[in-house]
């Protein structure tokens, strides 16, 4: 197959080179491909005419797309959430998109039990005092037998409940299709979230960003969650209402939050989330590891490049209908 890798043009962590490829392909025991690479427009417009497949990253393509590509059989986005690509329109018809859902199950799994471990031990209180200089001892507990909600059992949350499940936490996740999870105590539709946050202790928002769960966390929901429960957002920064967020955390309506996605992003200097108190800031980072992120969405690529050869399903296509 012809394939074109479009590589950001100043970001060399996240840069796919011609070894790196190699190595994927030696890896999956594939050959015969003919790959070029490029990290300009210029390269790009040479290239895509004749490209099968196009590898990207999704904030590198989508300014590029659409193009013309007569013969593009697949997009490849080097990224799980393809939310900012809607609506699909570019996409070339009979052109599959494909993500690299399972690139970040590692990563976002730690990262995510060790927020709800923070919040258990009052960490971002004690970030609050640090900052107002204040010495105040804040007494934490132990996550065993409490109660984790999770809403979105995909790749970044079933790493999560893997964790939690293992440390005995009581792990409910909450899914567009109930289907059950061997982690989970309980899995229920998404449907039903308002029956189990005020039973909650630790709320983890880890779904796709799509128009049915755009603001799913507002006001009200917030509301509903008890004064000693912590939210944790690694799913899209629009998943929730940061302002009423911010209010009850000032409140003192919630124990803490630890956010790693936000609306917008970068967050500007003057924004309210850094100074709202028991709120810890991640600059969306917690699910990417740049020593194994660009060889795991290779071994990905190969993946779904052997089911297209076999006329099946490619397991990493997108739903453009989901947005996911």
């Amino acid at each position: 197959m012809r394939i074109h890798i479009q590589n950001p043009p100043d970001d060399p962590a996240f840069t796919v080179t011609p070894d790196m490829w190699d190595e994927a392909a030696a890896r999956a025991g594939a050959g015969g491909h003919r790959v070029s690479f490029a990290d300009t427009a210029d390269g790009f417009a040479a290239a895509i005419g004749g490209a099968e497949m196009l590898v990207g990253d999704k904030d590198v393509l989508r300014p590029l797309l659409p193009a013309p590509a007569p013969a593009l059989r697949a997009v490849f986005v080097t990224n799980a959430g393809v939310d900012n690509l809607a609506p699909f329109d570019w996409l070339p018809p009979g052109a599959v998109l494909l993500n690299n859902r399972g690139t970040h199950a590692a990563k976002a799994g730690e990262f995510g039990i060790m927020a709800i471990l923070m919040l258990a031990s009052a960490i971002p209180a004690m970030v609050t005092d640090q900052r107002d200089g204040i010495w105040r001892k804040r007494w934490g507990h132990s996550v065993a037998g409490r109660r984790l909600t999770i809403l979105g059992l995909g790749t970044l949350g079933g790493a999560v409940a893997t964790h939690a499940a293992r440390l005995g936490m009581r792990v409910t996740g909450l899914r567009a299709r109930p289907a059950p999870h061997p982690d989970c105590a309980a899995v229920l539709g998404a449907d039903r979230i308002d029956e189990v946050l005020p039973e909650t202790d630790a709320l983890l928002l880890a779904c796709p960003l799509t128009p049915a769960t755009r603001g799913v966390l507002d006001r009200r929901r917030i509301g509903r969650l008890g004064r000693a429960a912590g939210v944790v957002n690694i799913g899209r920064g629009a998943l929730l209402d940061q302002e009423a967020l911010c209010d009850a955390l000032d409140a003192g309506l919630l124990s803490g939050a630890v956010l790693d996605v936000f609306e917008p992003e970068p967050l500007p200097a003057g924004h309210r989330i850094w100074r709202t108190r028991n709120l810890i800031v991640s600059p969306h980072t917690a699910a990417d590891d740049p020593a194994t992120y660009l060889p795991r969405s290779l071994d990905i690529v190969f993946e779904n490049l052997r089911a297209l050869a076999a006329g099946a399903p490619p397991p990493n296509r997108v739903d453009p209908a989901r947005g996911y």
